[in-house]
């Protein structure tokens, strides 16, 4: 009861930390990116074009004619970003803590930020090589077979960073390696036209940019979690020994 709670409580505090971090980073790294990319969504609708819209992990959608409320530009979209971003990072935090208990836990910030590099690698690079980051106005394939491939990209990437770290056998490297490439060579689906108003220089800018803040949100994370999570654990040690609750 005692590791559940601690892996909470240290998902919890590492993914409020680098959440927030990745808010501040974003709002003068990506949004003003995106903020001009709108401005050529007229242009490329009055082409003919059909534009799917993608933005950063943690950012919010933008007011595009009458498809609902969106946060105003400011203070709010600062406000619902910064708990967009805490959220997922508390999220993205469970599943690397959890990941790390069942391969040995987390001894450190050094140990922690192993395993953020991993998650940026599984989650961020790996997924982004196949569908790099869009800006709105870009044309994009079908949302479903986008999010599919993704998630089998990420699994697959997991799958073969964690069989080439923890395994010695020869087959288990090679499938290893396997899993790493193909997602690659299956290929991710493509938009039936790459047309778009879009300058190539704006969206280059804006792949940079979010893989830049994406690993430095994963590296936050998983330091975080390694430094919180080894000093909880010398409460869990305390009290197998025999203390009525955990030292805190």
């Amino acid at each position: 009861m005692y590791l559940f709670r601690n892996i909470v409580l240290a998902a919890v505090v590492s993914g409020l930390v680098s959440g927030l971090i990745l808010t501040v980073l974003q709002s003068y790294a990506t949004i003003p990116l995106i903020i001009h990319a709108e401005t050529f969504e007229g242009k490329g609708e009055e082409v003919g074009h059909s534009h799917s819209h993608a933005h950063d992990e943690g950012t919010p959608a933008h007011d595009h004619g009458d498809e609902g409320w969106t946060p105003a530009d400011g203070t709010e979209r600062f406000v619902y970003t910064a708990a967009s971003n805490m959220l997922a990072g508390i999220g993205f935090a469970l599943i690397l803590l959890t990941a790390a208990e069942a391969l040995g836990t987390l001894n450190g910030w050094r140990s922690g930020l192993m395993f953020g590099l991993a998650g940026f690698l599984a989650f961020s690079l790996a997924p982004g090589l196949g569908l790099p980051p869009e800006l709105p106005g870009m044309p994009a394939a079908d949302l479903a077979a986008r999010q599919l491939w993704w998630f089998a990209t990420a699994a697959l990437t997991a799958l073969g960073l964690g069989l080439l770290a923890y395994t010695k056998a020869p087959t288990l490297a090679v499938l290893g390696i396997l899993s790493l490439v193909a997602p690659h060579l299956w290929g991710a689906p493509l938009p039936d036209t790459h047309e778009t108003a879009v300058p190539l220089e704006l969206h280059a800018r804006f792949v940079a940019s979010v893989f830049a803040t994406s690993l430095l949100f994963w590296a936050m994370l998983g330091t975080v979690s390694g430094v919180v999570r080894a000093r909880l654990r010398g409460g869990e040690e305390a009290y197998s020994n025999g203390a009525a609750e955990p030292v805190r």
